[in-house]
């Protein structure tokens, strides 16, 4: 008997393909924009100067390589705790937030998607139309109704009316997932006045907020990026929180993200997080300990922390840097209006509003790599071929 014989072979992912293809091309003049990853000028994804101190510290303090618990690193959780919260967050003082370690924000996100069908039964999950594509997957395989929300409409603008109009239509008690900043994958980001209004109808409707937190520091700053995640947590009694450390601390491939969850109270916190620990151990038992022994040695190392603080920041920068650039780089042949929205967005993504087939056109005549629905990684970009870049982009729009 062959075992085997009945398996299906299912299409791998689009943007991990859309790499191997690239990675085949040779021509040396392609240009990476899919997989979201962070470059420097020289093409690479760096390791922080204050991630490498932090390792060799490890290297020479470490006693031991035993598990660290369902919930993860202690220290790890309390430093991101006060890095999401801030720390004089009420919800810490009051010992209503707590944080469990996972592998990644990926992680995080299964993690929630499986206590949401377990805990709140019946519930739906609302994600932002369009959202991050592993969204859909991940909660789809945690059987939960997936629902959507307007984001940006067909202009590729960013639609506050359709989405404010939407979550008031959303049924009392159900699930609604928010990007915290730099929205994957638009780049459009709400404004301290549309998160309010979103705060109102989220509070007057009962809904518990979902908050995805991938991208802080990469948008206006660590705090800044926090500012909406901070403003439901003060206001709210419970909030969802999954966090992710691969792209402000380069630790891509450590898998280092949390789920914290914000309570009415300390027992009502303790009920929660163990049920984040029992699903947690039929998924990976206990999370992996380098990258979030690497997060709390920085975090706590005065030093160390203001390195990576540079850091992060030197990143932002440079994206906006290239955002500005790229749109300078398109003014010659005429089209920096219409790509002006590329410098507005946040973050390391951007919805340029390029079609499918102008996409696929970039890809087969210049050797520029994006995902088919226009989706662009910035961060992916040299500053040194902005014009190489726009030139193409003039000719599949010409």
């Amino acid at each position: 008997m062959k075992h085997f014989a009945d398996v299906a072979r299912v299409p791998g992912d689009p943007i991990l393909g859309l790499l191997d293809a690239y990675r085949a091309d040779p021509n040396p003049a392609k240009l990476d924009l899919g997989v979201g990853v962070y470059k420097d000028a020289l093409g690479l994804t760096p390791i922080p100067k204050a991630v490498k101190l932090a390792e060799q510290r490890l290297i020479d303090s470490e006693q031991t390589k035993s598990y660290i618990g369902g919930h993860g690193d202690p220290l790890f959780g309390e430093q991101l705790l006060q890095l999401v919260l801030g720390e004089g967050s009420p919800a810490l003082v009051e010992h209503r937030a707590g944080c469990t370690q996972t592998p990644g924000g990926t992680g995080a996100l299964r993690l929630v998607g499986e206590f949401i069908a377990k805990c709140l039964p019946g519930r739906s999950l609302w994600l932002s139309d369009p959202t991050w594509p592993i969204h859909e997957t991940l909660f789809a395989a945690a059987r939960l109704k997936v629902e959507h929300y307007p984001y940006v409409d067909a202009q590729n603008r960013l639609d506050v009316p359709g989405m404010l109009a939407a979550l008031e239509q959303i049924p009392s008690g159900d699930v609604v997932l928010l990007h915290a900043c730099c929205h994957n994958p638009t780049g459009y980001d709400l404004s301290q006045s549309d998160w309010r209004q979103v705060l109102e109808i989220v509070h007057q409707r009962e809904l518990l907020p979902l908050f995805d937190f991938a991208y802080q520091g990469f948008g206006d700053g660590l705090d800044e990026d926090a500012w909406a995640v901070r403003l439901f947590v003060e206001a709210l009694p419970e909030v969802l929180i999954t966090s992710s450390c691969s792209k402000n601390f380069g630790l891509y491939r450590e898998r280092t993200g949390a789920l914290i969850a914000v309570a009415a109270n300390g027992e009502s916190l303790i009920d929660v997080r163990s049920q984040f620990a029992s699903v947690a151990r039929n998924l990976w038992s206990t999370p992996p300990s380098h990258g979030a022994a690497v997060v709390a040695t920085i975090l706590v190392n005065p030093e160390l922390r203001q390195l990576w603080q540079q850091e992060v920041a030197a990143k932002r920068e440079r994206i906006a840097g290239l955002r500005q650039g790229l749109v300078e780089a398109l003014a010659p042949h005429g089209l920096a209006e219409r790509f002006a929205h590329i410098a507005q967005q946040r973050g390391m993504f951007s919805y340029t509003g390029l079609t499918a087939d102008q996409v696929l056109r970039l890809r087969r005549d210049d050797s520029v790599y994006l995902v088919e629905s226009g989706r662009a990684n910035i961060a992916g970009l040299d500053a040194a071929r902005l014009d190489q870049l726009a030139a193409a982009i003039a000719r599949v729009t010409a």
